[in-house]
């Protein structure tokens, strides 16, 4: 069993760490996220019930523990002065590359309803496919396109609506 995961390890923990870094652009953080879904992986290993490709179960752990780490993150006091202030938006990529509205698009992510916010995350993210995707749902591609263009929608319209308060 060690072996395997040395396997898994060896295999996927380079893309797994672009994913995280992606995620967070936090290259401490990123490590310990990685070390943490190996860990997860490896003592929760009966649990993988072959419905996705290994690199996306890994991926989905990593995504949840940063989650965590940013519900954590948000129940903190942070100064005024701290809070971003607001950009246009429209194209919901391109804000991610920015640090602070990247924040800002994690913490919204948080607002929207399952699947939305599952598959916005596996699709810019994980960088899935949409046919990936709908593997992951029992569904079609077309149903995780139509999904994630909705949920990209939607986050659009939080961005607008947090800007006006």
């Amino acid at each position: 069993m060690d072996r395997e995961f040395h396997e898994i390890y060896e295999k996927y923990s380079s893309d797994l760490y672009a994913f995280i870094m992606r995620m967070c652009r936090d290259e401490q953080l990123a490590r310990d996220i990685l070390q943490d879904t190996m860990l997860k992986a490896m003592t929760s290993a009966d649990s993988f019930r072959g419905g996705c490709s290994v690199r996306t179960w890994l991926c989905t752990i990593a995504k949840n523990l940063y989650f965590d780490y940013l519900k954590k993150a948000e129940n903190r006091n942070c100064p005024l002065d701290s809070v971003p202030e607001p950009a246009a938006h429209g194209c919901i990529e391109a804000d991610l590359a920015d640090k602070d509205t990247a924040m800002r698009i994690h913490l919204l992510l948080h607002r929207l309803d399952e699947p939305y916010r599952e598959v916005f995350t596996l699709r810019v993210f994980a960088e899935l496919s949409f046919p990936d995707i709908g593997a992951v749902f029992g569904r079609s591609g077309n149903w995780a396109g139509v999904t994630y263009y909705r949920a990209k929608k939607k986050l659009i319209e939080l961005l607008e609506k947090e800007e006006m308060l």
